[in-house]
């Protein structure tokens, strides 16, 4: 196989090499834990190397020389309305332990198969009803034509959108349902979604570099190895994340301040129970009232008597069974008796707790790390986040004025 090994070339190779292990080892991680989501990014690491390997081989001497060269030409390796989609349900997938792809999702996936039909089209008809080149008749490869580079940029910053709206949701919603948010907020996905808007806005940059003052073949080069750059790093930091979501949910397109919580076997949203995120409504009726203040003493019981906030795994679910309640009305005394977050209202719990024993002088016969264990927390980080933002004070800041 011909390969012209150069400054360009070599370069692009090195990650295209690594790109593709990766994607390998992630698929068969995947494969091994019964994981979609490590399938989702396999599939998107495959997609990236696929979309450097033009650039590539062609600074290694293939579009001077055939057959390499109508390789390229006629089969599609830069898939751009794929990137964005996977990108969606990566997210998707990593986020929601009950995300479903349905047969009604094979939808996003249309301008790809329209595309791959286009591509099967010229095929035919240059290579084996005309043979020669008639839709080619430029000889410019069509994955670099201008409409299908700056569709498929639209498609992925679309796409974009949707998985930081998504992400965006689910963010808002673990606090109000677990007790140790901070350790499934995910903030691999906030990285990778980062790292992929990185590449959008390297993209938009060579977009206007080549509008302004325009730049040749090599330059463009410098833009491909940012790619594999990023790339790799989505292949290293990917594979080695290890979080996996048990809150499982949906909710509606134009409500997503409704988030519907999946327990069970059903599925159908009528029956799940409701979730309110955001700004909760303000209770206006003195029934309503008195029935929160009911629930808030119900839930000040549990707390303080019962000690629920020292289970590290506590979710808003199990408190609400715990009471005799159900998710939703505990979700709306919380929001609006302690006026914060399940999560906040839990770790303000343990850091009183954690106070009171540093009051007692049991940080002098125990860490202050076994101490925040015992009170429910389930890491170091996460304990001092909490401190110090229920306090004002670091763990040790505190321990000092006690001295």
């Amino acid at each position: 196989m011909r390969f012209e090994y150069n400054f360009y070339s070599s370069f692009l190779l090195v990650f295209f090499i690594h790109g593709l292990v990766y994607a390998a080892m992630v698929w068969r991680k995947g494969l091994r834990r019964e994981n979609p989501s490590d399938l989702w990014l396999a599939f998107f690491l495959l997609l990236g190397q696929l979309y450097i390997l033009p650039w590539m081989v062609g600074f290694a001497g293939w579009y001077d020389n055939q057959p390499y060269r109508d390789l390229l030409f006629y089969i599609p390796f830069q898939h751009l309305y794929l990137l964005g989609p996977v990108v969606y349900f990566y997210v998707q997938s990593l986020l929601n332990p009950g995300f479903v792809f349905t047969r009604k999702d094979l939808l996003h996936f249309l301008p790809a198969a329209l595309y791959l039909l286009f591509s099967a089209i010229v095929f035919i008809t240059d290579q084996l009803v005309l043979q020669r080149y008639y839709f080619l008749v430029d000889e410019v490869d069509p994955d670099f034509d201008t409409w299908y580079q700056v569709t498929g940029f639209l498609s992925m910053i679309f796409y974009f959108g949707l998985s930081f709206r998504y992400y965006r949701v689910y963010r808002r919603l673990i606090v109000q349902v677990v007790s140790y948010a901070d350790t499934v907020l995910f903030y691999w996905i906030k990285r990778f979604l980062l790292a992929f808007l990185l590449i959008l806005l390297i993209r938009a940059l060579f977009y206007i570099l080549d509008l302004v003052w325009g730049y040749g073949y090599k330059d463009t080069w410098w833009y491909f190895l940012a790619f594999g750059l990023i790339v790799y790093y989505i292949a290293i930091t990917g594979y080695s994340n290890s979080m996996v979501s048990r809150i499982a949910f949906r909710f509606k397109f134009f409500q997503e301040r409704k988030v519907y919580l999946l327990s069970g076997a059903s599925k159908q949203l009528e029956d799940l129970e409701v979730i309110e995120i955001g700004e909760p409504e303000q209770e206006t009726s003195s029934v309503a009232k008195e029935s929160n203040s009911e629930w808030m003493e119900k839930v000040k019981e549990a707390m303080e008597k019962g000690k629920a906030y020292t289970d590290p795994e506590l979710t808003l679910t199990q408190l609400a069974r715990q009471l005799g309640t159900n998710s939703s009305l505990l979700s709306k005394v919380v929001n609006q008796g302690y006026k914060s977050s399940f999560n906040d209202m839990v770790n303000a719990y343990r850091v009183a707790a954690i106070k009171e024993k540093m009051v007692q002088k049991e940080h002098h016969r125990q860490t202050l790390l076994a101490i925040a264990f015992e009170c429910g927390f389930n890491s170091k980080a996460t304990f001092n986040r909490a401190f110090q933002r229920h306090t004002g004070q670091s763990p040790r800041d505190f321990s000092k004025t006690l001295a």
